[in-house]
């Protein structure tokens, strides 16, 4: 990809949400929520302090993270659909 985020920013790639429930029910596209869990694609070189020292990132490519329902900005890169957010908008690493 040629694409890279700068400074506390990352590129995030939704997984994909189920359609059925754990009962066999299929959930229609219109009533599907947006799942809040995707993977990251590409992250920016860190924020940079009052000296110019860049702070690395806690999260790295390929991480599986889970972030907030309203979080980033959706983004279409390369014919994909992408989320581009802060790292503070990112809840947690799903190990």
């Amino acid at each position: 990809m040629k694409f890279r985020p700068l400074h506390d920013r990352v590129l995030v790639s939704r997984v994909e949400a189920d359609t059925k429930t754990a009962g066999g029910i299929i959930i229609p596209d219109s009533a599907q929520e947006k799942p809040s869990e995707g993977k990251v694609v590409a992250v920016g070189g860190g924020l940079k302090d009052d000296n110019g020292k860049a702070t690395p990132l806690d999260v790295k490519k390929g991480d599986k993270i889970l972030f907030g329902k309203w979080s980033g900005t959706e983004v279409t890169v390369e014919g994909k659909d992408l989320i581009i957010m802060k790292e503070s908008d990112i809840l947690g690493i799903v190990e």
